[in-house]
């Protein structure tokens, strides 16, 4: 995690920082990183906690729908009178009190802490204004929303919150969800004893440790799927290779995001083989992924080894095989300044 806030600190890294290093015993973090981005266009910085209990009990209502466990505790008074919102046995006054009394006790002291480290940088401050008691918006999440990448991060905090409440709902730890991709609809899911559970968009799971730009030119890259210039999901090694190897290159260690001109524009990638300094990408985006307290974790480890040295040789071995296949090295034509 380290490499992630350290080597080129951002607004934007600082953030994906809570939402994909934090610890996970409940989404309400998720449901304050979403409000919090949807306060960004209001002109008062003070938002009361009966105001900022709109937008943070509609991001759990309605994730409440898709999937009931929403915290690995076995009650909870705020999910509960959450759920009797979803049954109309609640009405809407009465929900968001309940959440400005339950929903807050603990998610706006832990925010910012990561891996029991506090942040450098708040995107708020808990305040008192007279009987009030709420949040005031500090400059950096202004800031956050000024970035090229803002519009990216609903989409990221949608992602993570799916594949952990996945997790949660099969009983599992997120360390112990096996993922696999469906390379047809680029998304993520679990087969589990009964039926197949999509969980995310691949792009939305990625995109976070890429630091939303492509992985070969650090261009911009857009997640949005309304956009004409949404990312690609990328085989690192090609997919071509599939009926050649036993190693499943399906595998979440082998896929990234690539702008469009490097995936298949001209003089773009298709069905070639990155040089080696993109190896050493690869194995660092995939260690973004094992030291953090993602759910896809577990998974990585399994395909690419149990230590950094293990998946180190496991890449090295993949590039072999793969140049000894396909021949041809490639480069995209231009390459921005590193960000990972």
């Amino acid at each position: 995690m380290g490499i992630f806030e350290e080597e080129y600190p951002s607004l934007e890294s600082y953030f994906r920082s809570v939402i994909l290093f934090g610890k996970n015993s409940a989404s309400y973090k998720f449901a304050l990183a979403k409000s919090l981005l949807s306060l960004t266009n209001q002109k008062n910085t003070f938002i009361s906690l009966e105001e900022l209990s709109v937008p943070f009990s509609t991001n759990i209502t309605e994730h409440l729908k898709i999937n009931d466990k929403q915290t690995t505790s076995k009650s909870s008074t705020f999910l509960n009178t959450c759920r009797d919102y979803n049954k109309g046995s609640v009405t809407q006054a009465q929900l968001i009190q309940a959440t400005e009394r339950y929903g807050f006790v603990n998610v706006l002291d832990a925010f910012h802490n990561v891996n029991n480290v506090p942040l450098p940088i708040k995107f708020f401050d808990v305040v008192q204004e007279g009987r009030k008691k709420g949040i005031v918006l500090t400059d950096n999440i202004y800031k956050l929303n000024e970035s090229s990448q803002f519009n990216n991060l609903d989409f990221e905090i949608e992602g993570r919150w799916r594949l952990v409440e996945t997790a949660w709902s099969l009983d599992l730890t997120p360390n112990l969800l096996m993922v696999d991709y469906d390379n047809e609809n680029s998304t993520f899911f679990i087969n589990s004893e009964i039926r197949r559970v999509d969980i995310t968009s691949s792009r939305e799971a990625l995109n976070g440790y890429q630091k939303g730009k492509c992985f070969y030119c650090f261009d911009n890259i857009t997640i949005d799927p309304s956009s004409g210039d949404l990312a690609d999901v990328d085989h690192f090694f090609p997919h071509t290779l599939q009926s050649l190897t036993r190693v499943n290159l399906n595998g979440v260690w082998n896929l990234v995001l690539a702008c469009q001109s490097c995936n298949r524009g001209i003089g773009g990638k298709f069905a070639q083989i990155p040089r080696p300094r993109y190896l050493d990408r690869l194995h660092k985006r995939n260690n973004f992924f094992i030291d953090s307290h993602h759910p896809l974790r577990e998974t990585l480890i399994n395909q690419t080894g149990k230590t950094e040295n293990q998946r180190s040789s496991f890449l090295r071995e993949m590039d072999k095989f793969a140049i000894n296949q396909l021949i041809v090295r490639w480069e995209p034509i231009y390459e921005h300044e590193p960000v990972f």
